[in-house]
């Protein structure tokens, strides 16, 4: 019998790699806190992951023949990097309000682990699977 790992591990691996992405960015962040000029940027999570699992909107592709691209989800790893608006507008063109970054990191890096979780529970019950039951 086969089965497809990829089918079985679902979308957490696109989920682990765009939470790793947005960790880099937000750090990012924090470190040019006080720079001149810098502009906070940031990844919608949400927004991408509809787009890896095929939901991204009303545009929907047909495919007609074989070499056509395929319906359904783009990469996490075309995530595009958007400028986040700041809550107050700094003298120094900076907007990066480290409260925010550091909440928004926090927050990350709690569904990072939830993720890392959810991806561990999967390979156990595979696991389980592959033993029989839990003998």
């Amino acid at each position: 019998m086969r089965f497809d790992l990829d089918k079985i591990v679902g979308v957490y691996e696109q989920a682990l790699y765009l939470r790793a992405r947005r960790n880099e960015v937000l750090v990012a962040n924090l470190a040019n806190a006080d720079t001149p000029n810098y502009k906070a940027r940031d990844i919608d999570f949400r927004t991408v992951m509809r787009q890896v699992v095929g939901q991204g909107g009303p545009q929907r592709l047909t495919v007609t023949r074989p070499g056509h691209i395929q319906p359904g989800g783009r990469d996490a790893r075309s995530a595009e990097l958007l400028y986040r608006q700041p809550l107050q507008p700094s003298l120094d063109g900076n907007t990066v309000d480290a409260q925010v970054e550091k909440a928004k990191f926090t927050e990350n890096a709690v569904r990072y682990q939830a993720t890392l979780q959810f991806l561990g529970g999967k390979f156990k019950s595979l696991v389980n699977a592959i033993k029989g039951g839990g003998r």
